[in-house]
């Protein structure tokens, strides 16, 4: 998340009511930058900027690899090929709020905090509901988040968690998932990270993906059945001396924001940090950062604050992160 560009119109510069409205300008800063601190949008998007009205991204294959060619042998033709692209366009998200002349003119400075701190919170929290049910709406093509519908699609056209992903190149001959039925034990974790693992190229490369966050809402439950299955030295499930080779591997991002429950079912997320930041897999894209603008209404002689920002997110590669949960209607896995 950006910082913020304030301004004044309406002979707001004057120097009583600018000193007057100084807490206010802190106050958003303060929050919008506490919001910037603990977001996890960052932790899973690939965050962007842009001067452009949108933003277009794409995949291209894996080389095939090196080969035996023997002694004074030619080099082999090998070339990357270009995968399916996405065009991501920029939302434009505003807000305001309302300060008295009384409240200004009686220096209420608890209620100024107050009406300032809820106004830089709504735009946080907006930006992480926002980027929060994208991804968990990823289970189809749509989503729906406050009254707008938003694609989910990724590049190749399928939803961004889906079963049949096709390849560029091979077209539905070679389709592959990143969408999975079972509730969360370690066996389903274990069997998670080997899908991801073989996730391969449009033209059946291996592309080394090495999973290493588990993304989950706010679930005690959940939490509870995770950090057990990645934190306890030995097996959680049994009672002999099995090492549990999953402890230390993972980094937990635990978000609010998610849904507790997709189906009626509890889900977990599956990532491959590196992977979703290199091949820029899940754009998040500031077009315009928030913008506060401030003037007063000659009707009442109130003071109006105005929030603008443009930005949008979408989905471009989907090989960096899988979803798996008993109500999805996915690849099942055995366990």
């Amino acid at each position: 998340m950006s910082g913020f560009i304030y301004s004044e119109s309406s002979g707001l510069n004057h120097a009583i009511i600018g000193k007057k409205l100084a807490p206010v300008r802190a106050i958003i800063s303060e929050c919008v930058e506490a919001f910037q601190n603990a977001s996890l949008i960052d932790k899973i998007f690939f965050m962007d900027k842009s001067k452009s009205w949108a933003s277009n991204y794409s995949s291209e294959t894996a080389l095939g690899g090196f080969q035996d060619v023997g002694e004074g042998g030619a080099f082999p033709q090998d070339s990357f090929q270009e995968g399916f692209d996405k065009t991501i366009q920029f939302r434009i998200w505003k807000d305001q709020f309302t300060l008295t002349k009384e409240i200004l003119d009686d220096a209420s400075v608890g209620k100024i905090k107050s009406k300032a701190g809820m106004f830089a919170q709504a735009y946080g929290r907006g930006r992480e509901g926002y980027a929060a049910a994208l991804l968990a709406g990823g289970i189809g093509k749509t989503v729906k988040y406050k009254d707008k519908v938003y694609d989910t699609t990724s590049a190749d056209g399928v939803p961004l968690f889906s079963k049949e992903h096709p390849s560029k190149t091979k077209g539905n001959k070679f389709t592959q998932s990143n969408l999975f039925k079972a509730a969360f034990s370690q066996d389903s974790m274990d069997q998670l990270q080997e899908k991801m693992q073989d996730f391969a190229d449009d033209d059946g490369n291996i592309l080394s993906v090495m999973p290493d966050t588990i993304i989950i809402p706010n679930s005690a439950k959940l939490k509870r059945a995770v950090f057990a299955a990645v934190g306890s030295e030995l097996d959680p499930n049994t009672n002999n001396n099995a090492m549990n080779f999953q402890m230390g591997l993972w980094n937990v991002l635990i978000w609010p924001y998610l849904p507790k429950l997709l189906n009626d079912q509890e889900y977990f997320m599956m990532a491959d940090s590196d992977f979703l930041q290199t091949y820029m897999c899940l754009p998040f894209v500031d077009r315009v950062p928030l913008q506060v603008d401030s003037h007063i209404d000659n009707n009442t002689w109130n003071t109006v604050f105005q929030g603008y920002a443009r930005y949008g997110a979408g989905f471009n590669n989907w090989r960096g992160i899988a979803i798996c949960g008993a109500g999805l209607d996915g690849t099942e896995l055995t366990v």
